[in-house]
């Protein structure tokens, strides 16, 4: 596919409707700012603005996502409901128009984390793949090396008392399942063009290049393709001033812990734990604000319920961090060198978390039985462990080291998919 190519353009198609995956390629695109032509293309979503505030230029695509729209999306990602996250019609209007943005722009890759038509548009296209992921995506490899058990959704009554082994099975089984609904109009479009359709779920979530962002040592996975690139943690980096209210909500004689799920978290979910979270002997700070709007949710007096945080740097002024288990929020809370307490709402999310309790300073609580002693319980022995706070602050330096490095190995990589010369995985391992 390299020889399609006739510029030194990089191409962006993030969900904006996700925040943690507008930051991602917004980081990405900061690294390679100076050395490439940079574009966006997006089809709306509360996080869009970002682009265009971080000063790249940006086209706004349709069909645009109202917010009725998202609110499925979010559905369909977390299992929540069964089917495809476009209809058929809005599939080809997605493909058609992708395909016409890509085919005059002509640009060396397109890069995303989320976004399923380009899967389709960009090989009508015949441009190159990039896609922003994590290994804990792979969840049969996860699974497979003993990295992982089955799925939370899995923990009901009978069922959970079956061999572990059948519960790995159903695992497997049951996101086949899932993925059948939501290939089915990806791959009518991809016949209607007459390219390769995708055989699996794992397929959609891939590129002909994966950068995993993590250091190498965090999931375990002792295998993988080729076609996967280290590349460190992306951190968002909003620029954003931590609020007045926030900073003195921290100068309080308790210990603080920081609640956030991401804008992937369910608000049911949200509203039981910080309801939960009353007249506990700590003090809370949560930016789930938009998250539990009309949910009626009676807040506690410890808790301070704000909009959207800097997230890295008012995890450093807490304690603990309770979490959804995105792979932005375990790495941002494992940056910040706190002890982790997480309730993933999605398989790899629970696997992201799985990563941190083997390292030794993190507590997961399955979804299906998420109640609030629990997660009170877990904060109360992760604030009254040392040997986890220790741990915590010595994973911590760890992810500094690859940080650092982050930028230059992102560049690297597009560099020498530029030039032809893409060496093997291991130019990703931190020197």
């Amino acid at each position: 596919m390299k020889e399609t190519n006739t510029s030194n353009s990089l191409v962006f198609f993030p969900a904006t409707w996700n925040l943690a995956e507008t930051t991602r390629t917004l980081e990405v695109a900061k690294a390679c700012r100076h050395r490439f032509d940079l574009h966006f293309a997006s089809y709306g979503g509360q996080f869009e603005q970002l682009i265009e505030d971080a000063g790249f230029a940006l086209t706004k695509l349709s069909p645009r996502l109202t917010p009725k729209k998202i609110e499925h999306l979010y559905q369909i990602d977390q299992g929540e409901k069964l089917g495809s996250f476009f209809s058929l019609t809005e599939t080809r209007e997605r493909v058609k128009n992708e395909i016409a943005f890509l085919q005059n722009l002509r640009p060396l890759a397109a890069i995303t984390g989320f976004n399923t038509t380009v899967t389709i548009s960009r090989r009508v296209a015949k441009i190159p793949l990039v896609w922003l992921t994590q290994s804990t995506w792979d969840m049969e490899a996860i699974i497979d090396q003993g990295l992982g058990s089955y799925m939370d959704d899995l923990e009901r009554p009978l069922i959970r008392h079956l061999p572990e082994t059948v519960l790995q099975w159903l695992t497997k089984r049951a996101v086949a399942y899932f993925s059948r609904a939501i290939l089915k109009p990806l791959n009518t479009v991809a016949q209607d063009y007459q390219v390769k359709p995708l055989k699996d779920i794992y397929e959609l979530w891939q590129g002909d290049y994966n950068l995993l962002a993590e250091p190498d040592d965090f999931s375990g996975l002792e295998k993988l393709p080729q076609s996967y690139y280290y590349i460190g943690p992306l951190i968002a980096n909003l620029d954003k001033e931590i609020p007045q209210a926030v900073l003195e909500w921290v100068n309080q004689d308790k210990p603080l812990v920081y609640f956030s799920m991401g804008s992937s978290g369910r608000p049911s979910v949200i509203k039981a734990i910080v309801e939960g979270f009353r007249e506990q002997p700590f003090n809370v700070i949560s930016p789930m604000q938009r998250k539990t709007e009309g949910l009626n949710i009676n807040v506690p007096v410890n808790v301070l319920l704000t909009d959207w945080l800097p997230a890295l740097p008012v995890n450093r002024l807490a304690d603990i961090a309770v979490i959804h288990g995105g792979i932005g929020t375990v790495m941002t809370a494992a940056l910040a060198g706190k002890p982790v307490v997480g309730v993933g709402m999605m398989y790899e999310q629970e696997y992201n978390l799985d990563c941190l309790v083997r390292k030794g300073f993190a507590k997961r609580i399955r979804r299906t039985t998420i109640n609030p002693d629990k997660i009170n319980q877990a904060i109360t022995v992760l604030l009254n462990n040392p040997d986890g706070k220790d741990k915590a602050k010595a994973y911590s330096r760890h992810l500094e080291k690859w940080l650092n490095l982050r930028d230059d190995k992102i560049r690297q990589f597009f560099v020498s998919l530029d030039q032809g010369t893409l060496a093997d995985p291991a130019i990703s391992t931190p020197r």
